[in-house]
Formats: structure tokens, sequence, C-alpha cells
């Protein structure tokens, strides 16, 4: 979760070769943040059959005969999520050391993942929930956040985006905070990616697929050119990135995600419908990006933010478990029910924020900060 990303929105001391925005809170990112997390949730609730079905006691088609259509386009809240993740994972890199990098981006999603594997686990192995939990020994390896290329059962459905985000601060801190952060180091790091993941998607080599991800790759470089916006709107190459991204990510989400010949698909959407979203996710960012939105500094934003990570690490297999015993359970309505859990998993999402990520994070960056 950020993992949908995840990190501080506080703008990074001014670069010397050009005027850099004032240091600022970017609150109105992290109000995105938390919308792009519910656009996920909607799709788990009501967007997709699967699992959620048998904690609903039918189809969510049916409880949510409407609906269940536009909560189908959810799943695109991941590819926001991506597009925000450029954007703060470029402004927290630049002008950071590579130990201080690691030391941020580890502290910022190890203690809620632990907590949300731990806690999961246990719901799961609890006699009375319909859902089985995995093996003693997967639950250990899940702690590791490489079980899927380890090819052992998840705990957390959403910790496949977790896996795509540490590639990319991977490759991230090896070609732009290793060497330094400058303007032409992260165009050169942007134009890079962009035509190898391109190669890698004509070479079919399944090893390339895995380092470069050319499905995900264009979300990620256009919220780093977005961060280069950020640092000058007139960079005609930062808008470059920016657009040539738009382009080839909107195609990928449209080829992965438009199921019009499925006959027994859930919900039908439309090409024009995914494009719309996709194109949503790069606006927001850019309006934030342009200053258009420093009008939204609500300090609850910040609140928002802070919760977004555990909330998208634990709604959707604990929300399956709230949904059954609010709706089969107790006879809820499917929109009181709909309403409640989301307000539970933000509640637990709170809890975890206070209780786990206030106390350990700080400890966790400094060990690592410190470590030689």
């Amino acid at each position: 979760m950020t993992t949908i990303t995840v990190g501080e929105v506080t703008e990074t001391p001014p670069r010397p070769e050009r005027t850099a925005p004032r240091e600022t809170r970017l609150r109105a990112l992290d109000g995105l943040r938390l919308v792009a997390a519910l656009m996920v949730a909607a799709y788990h609730y009501g967007g997709r059959g699967g699992d959620v079905t048998t904690a609903w006691g039918s189809s969510p088609k049916d409880q949510f005969p409407t609906l269940h259509q536009y909560f189908s386009y959810g799943c695109l809240g991941v590819q926001v999520f991506f597009v925000i993740s450029g954007f703060v994972i470029c402004m927290s890199g630049w002008g950071r050391p590579l130990k201080s990098f690691f030391a941020s981006r580890a502290s910022r999603l190890l203690p809620a993942y632990w907590a949300a594997v731990v806690l999961v686990t246990a719901v799961f192995a609890l006699p009375m929930v319909a859902y089985k939990t995995v093996s003693p020994s997967d639950a250990l390896v899940n702690l590791t956040m490489l079980q899927q290329p380890l090819g052992v059962d998840r705990v957390l459905g959403v910790c496949w985006t977790l896996w795509a985000e540490v590639r990319f601060y991977a490759l991230f801190a090896l070609c732009v905070v290793l060497p330094g952060a400058s303007r032409r180091r992260v165009i050169l790091f942007c134009a890079g990616w962009t035509l190898a993941a391109a190669i890698t998607q004509a070479a079919h080599q399944p090893l390339l697929d895995v380092v470069l991800m050319p499905e995900y790759a264009p979300f990620f470089i256009g919220g780093v050119g977005l961060y280069l916006v950020h640092r000058d709107r007139r960079d005609v190459y930062a808008w470059g990135i920016v657009g040539v991204s738009f382009l080839i990510g909107q195609h990928y989400a449209v080829r992965g995600l438009w199921n019009a010949g499925d006959p027994n698909a859930f919900a039908h959407r439309t090409s024009a419908g995914i494009v719309l979203v996709v194109a949503f996710g790069f606006l927001a960012v850019a309006a934030i990006a342009l200053g258009w939105l420093n009008w939204a500094n609500w300090r609850w934003l910040t609140v928002a933010g802070a919760l977004t990570y555990p909330f998208y690490l634990v709604h959707e297999h604990l929300g399956w478990v709230v949904i059954h015993a609010l709706h089969i359970g107790l006879g809820l309505p499917s929109a009181e029910t709909f309403a409640l859990t989301v307000a539970a998993m933000l509640l637990l999402a709170w809890l975890l924020n206070r209780y786990v990520e206030k106390p350990l994070t700080p400890k966790l960056r400094s060990a690592l900060a410190k470590a030689r």
C-alpha cells in the first residue's frame, strides 16, 4: 500500500539549476491518495466477483444492480496510485543520499505492512471466518514482501502492487538517487525506462518483464515527469514525458481491462471509460503539480493521507469479514453494509497509524539511517 504508495508529501530543498517551488505540504496529494484507495475499495466490495461473493451471500451484481458497473472501474485506482508514487518518490529522493532514501522507504512501508499481515492471518485463522488462512511457513515469507516472486500464497490480496512499488524504488534508487538526482538525470531515467519497457514488450523476455514492468512503467514515469513539472511548469521535456506516459499508459489499461468480448465478465467496461479514469489520475496530479489545488490545504487531508496506506492494506480481506457479519449476520441492507464496512476499515487504519506507524516508523528510520 500507497501502496498503493506511499510516502511523505513535503517539498524538498530547491535544486540549484532552476527555481523550485516554495517548501510546502501538498495536502491535495494526500486527499487524492485517499480517493484512489476508496476507488480500489469500491472495486473490491462491489465491482468484481470472486471471494467477496461469499461475504455478500450472492454476487455484488445482485447487491448493486446499477453501481456494480461503475465500481468495476475502481481497480484503476491502482494506476492513479502509481502516478502519485512516481511524483512522491522523485520528490522524496531529490537531494537525499541512498541510505537515507532506503531508510525512508523501508520505514514507511514495513511497520503497517507487518501488522496487516499478522492481523489478516490471525483473523482468517478464526474458526468462524469462512476464508482460509495461508500456511505458517507462507505467512512468514509474506513478512519479507517477496512472496509474489517466490510463488508463495499471499496473505494480502493487494500486495502485488507493493511488489511493483518496490521494483520502482530499486530502479529509481540505482539510476537517480545513487548518482545524485538532477533534472538531466531524471529526464534520462524516464526516457531510458520508457524505451527499455517498449523493447521489453516486443522481446517477450520474462526477466525483462519482471525488472522493467512495461505495463506499469508509464504510470510511475508519468508521475516522475509531473514532479519535474512541479519544479518548473515551463519544462518542455517534463511535459513530453507526461504526455508520452499517458498515451502508453492508457493503452495498457485498455488492453488489460477492456472486456467487451467476454460474455462471462462481471461488468463490461468501455474503452472510453477506462481512458477517462486514467486521464483523471494524470490530470489530478498535474493540477497539484501546477499549484491549482493549493487552496485545498485543510489539515484533515493530512490525516486522510496518513490513513491511506494502512486502509489499503487491510480493507480487502478484513472487509469481507465485516461485510459478512453486517449483511448476513445482522441483515443490514447492502448500502448500509458498504458504508459501514468502509468506515470500519478507516477506523482500523487510524488505529494502525496511531499505534503501529507513529511509534515504529521513526524508530525504524533512525535505526536504518544510523546502520553502517
